[in-house]
């Protein structure tokens, strides 16, 4: 679709601190079987080298998140969470895309990420933004049932 026939986006991306903890662990909970707390989301945010995206809707409420963390040039994408009602929008496509501008501001050239391989729309965003596999890891995801599931794992060069 041509830009300027693209709807306004009715959200904002913007930088999130420890101060986004219990909404981040909110949407966290949405998205995966097993979530982190707020106090694991206000430790991770409140770290140095950790950098933290949301996509804030109207009034603020956080409704996407993009969490990273790096060193020496390399980054992990360490979880992304869109709210449910809110998918298939376009906020994932734009939040990772202002993450991985941030990321490569901050000096990072290389970034990585685990993914389910039966997680198609997220490998799919991820591939349009840039990322490639890069290797797989064996039972890393554990399912509500206690089954363990694989992880692609995939990379992104920035610059």
């Amino acid at each position: 679709m041509f830009a300027f026939l693209r709807k306004p986006a009715s959200y904002t991306i913007r930088p999130i601190g420890p101060s986004a903890s219990a909404e981040c662990a909110r949407l966290h909970a949405t998205a995966f079987a097993h979530p982190w707390s707020a106090p694991e989301f206000e430790s991770l945010l409140a770290a140095s080298n950790t950098i933290g995206d949301g996509a804030l809707a109207r009034g603020n409420s956080l409704v996407g998140f993009a969490l990273s963390r790096h060193a020496a040039g390399e980054a992990e994408i360490l979880s992304v969470a869109v709210a449910k009602s809110e998918r298939a929008r376009g906020i994932g496509r734009d939040l990772i895309n202002a993450h991985l501008a941030r990321l490569a501001a901050a000096g990072v050239t290389s970034v990585f990420l685990e993914v389910e391989p039966g997680n198609a729309s997220a490998i799919a965003l991820y591939r349009r933004v840039g990322f490639e596999t890069v290797g797989e890891r064996k039972g890393y995801y554990r399912k509500p049932a206690g089954s363990a599931v694989s992880a692609l794992t995939l990379r992104c060069d920035l610059g």
